[in-house]
């Protein structure tokens, strides 16, 4: 009995130690779709007020100790990471954000984060906007003046893209500072020429097992990852490597070990 006590007590140290450099799997009500009601930056985050309270209390167990969490609406509406766009020197909301709304999140998030309401046709901006600290990839057919806003608001150099020939950038890529997860059916070479414009590594890749639709499926950092409950060990692994969120060849280890327990 003892050798078996020993046995599980090892066994639950090794899945602490992995779960500190592991992707976390969430769920918001019984959806899988992390990437619609949450949006995760390397200075703050915003969580879909709301829901159920299991799915807030993951995000905030893992980035409590390091950024704001915040719940929040955007517009009345819980679908607050596919209608706003940021990173860690500002956030981009769209003109349906209600004067409370704003307020609310300048009140909570850092000092050093501009928030800013743009009148944009293409209102969705989580889906329209992809970027990083250093870089955006927007829809082809984003405003001009829109455009001045992201480089001034974000701080970052504006390249207008399709990702697998969708005009939707931030439906089908997530990036970081570290590295890109884009469709899995996006072309070897439009992968390296993105990968080169934008200075990043770059790799096509599913979520909650299949999807190509990785914006929704997924929000990253530069030091930590949520995916939806479906998503498999595999494709675990593939979003842990690109956004370098463990040491090296470790990525395919967790999975592994994620597929036998």
């Amino acid at each position: 009995l003892k050798h078996f006590a020993g046995l599980s007590f090892r066994s639950a140290k090794l899945v602490s130690t992995l779960r500190l450099v592991m992707a976390v799997r969430a769920q918001f009500e019984s959806s899988n779709e992390v990437g619609v009601f949450a949006r995760l930056t390397n200075s703050y985050s915003l969580v879909a007020l709301g829901g159920s309270e299991n799915f807030y209390s993951v995000f905030e167990a893992e980035l409590s100790r390091h950024i704001p969490v915040v719940h929040c609406t955007i517009g009345g509406t819980r679908i607050v990471g596919r209608v706003t766009v940021g990173n860690r020197h500002g956030l981009l909301v769209p003109s349906i954000t209600t004067d409370q709304e704003l307020q609310h999140l300048r009140n909570n998030l850092p000092e050093s984060v501009n928030v800013q309401k743009v009148e944009e046709r293409l209102s969705a901006l989580g889906n329209c906007i992809a970027c990083n600290d250093y870089v955006a990839l927007v829809h082809t057919d984003l405003d001009r003046e829109t455009e001045e806003v992201i480089a001034d608001t974000l701080k970052v150099d504006v390249f207008r893209a399709t990702i697998a020939q969708n005009v939707l950038v931030g439906s089908y890529c997530v990036i970081t500072n570290q590295g890109g997860l884009v469709h899995a059916r996006t072309p070897m070479q439009d992968m390296e020429e993105l990968s080169q414009l934008i200075q990043i590594p770059l790799t096509a890749g599913t979520v909650n097992r299949g999807s190509d639709v990785v914006g929704a499926g997924v929000v990253a950092n530069d030091w930590a990852a949520f995916c939806g409950m479906d998503t498999t060990a595999t494709e675990v692994g593939v979003i842990e490597s690109i956004f370098k969120l463990q040491s090296a060849g470790a990525g395919m280890q967790s999975a592994l070990i994620d597929s036998l327990m």
